[in-house]
């Protein structure tokens, strides 16, 4: 397969990559994601589109990701299997190849339960590892996952997902990351990294396992907004792990955004010194206006690990 995204393209040459997140509205105002893309603009090498996220309803991530090719920036649809079938999804993966969508990151999805419709049926018909198998397998043999051909062009997308190197159980995680690569996946994002030496641990496993020279692995960097950011996080948000220390930083901190604008500094430059990561993805939560400057400060774009 020739390389089709700038993703692609600029992780083939040994740069460091920047990845950011862009959150669509919860709306159909296409000028809030409009605005993103040109204060964003030269700020990462491509932008994740997320798909309601925290199962909260908003745009959607195809319909956002539209929005973002028209503004001439690189998108990287999410694609949760939470809310449709394999039916529904495998129809979003042509129409998204269809628009020019070149980057599909697969995610399992957060459960509705902890959205604003809790009451809603989860589908769940396929997991991400199978998701990223039935996408693989779409582009590499044109063939849907009944088997039937596909007989009007295959998607030629370049394939990513998520990696939470401290959920429990721990010793599982890098299992599920290998088959996350088998199944297809040539880019990870991680969850935030706030406990640079458990996911140290963690990377340590992936490389043992030689998996970090068959994926390219971004570190997920979330900088903390306030202190109620911080202990929803530190006690509320599955699988993130935000050491005491850093607690204690923002709860004395006369100026909160600034110092977890420093903690994420701070935790760029450490995430920068391991050999086996290959990009940040920045996840800015609604506070996107401080990624520019960040990126800036940490000398991010077109730097070589």
């Amino acid at each position: 397969m020739t390389l089709q995204s700038n993703l692609e393209q600029v992780l083939s040459t040994n740069t460091f990559v920047v990845t950011a997140e862009v959150g669509p509205p919860k709306g159909c105002n296409p000028e809030i994601i409009k605005k993103k893309a040109e204060m964003l603009r030269e700020s990462a090498h491509a932008f994740n589109v997320t798909d309601n996220q925290t199962a909260v309803v908003r745009l959607s991530s195809l319909a956002g990701s539209c929005i973002l090719l028209d503004e001439g920036l690189e998108p990287i649809l999410q694609m949760s299997c939470r809310d449709r079938n394999r039916i529904a999804l495998q129809s979003d993966v042509l129409g998204a190849a269809a628009r020019g969508i070149k980057n599909i990151l697969c995610i399992t999805g957060d459960h509705q339960s902890m959205g604003n419709h809790p009451q809603a049926r989860g589908v769940f018909d396929v997991d991400s590892i199978q998701l990223l198998q039935m996408i693989k397998t779409m582009r590499d043999d044109g063939l849907f996952q009944s088997g039937d051909e596909i007989k009007a062009g295959t998607p030629n997308v370049f394939l990513g997902a998520a990696a939470n190197p401290f959920a429990g159980p721990f010793e599982y995680r890098v299992d599920r990351l290998e088959k996350k690569i088998d199944a297809g996946a040539a880019f990870i994002q991680t969850q935030s990294v706030y406990n640079i030496e458990k996911f140290t641990t963690w990377l340590d496993e992936v490389t043992s396992r030689g998996l970090d020279k068959k994926v390219h692995i971004l570190a997920g960097i979330t900088p903390l907004k306030s202190l109620k950011m911080t202990e929803r996080m530190k006690s509320h948000v599955p699988g993130v792990d935000l050491p005491d220390d850093l607690y204690e930083r923002m709860k004395q901190a006369k100026q909160p955004q600034a110092e977890g604008y420093q903690i994420a500094l701070e935790l760029i430059h450490e995430v920068k010194k391991l050999k086996s990561i290959h990009g940040i993805h920045l996840t800015a939560l609604f506070w996107e206006e401080i990624i520019p400057s960040l990126v800036k400060e940490a000398q991010l774009m077109n730097q070589t690990p």
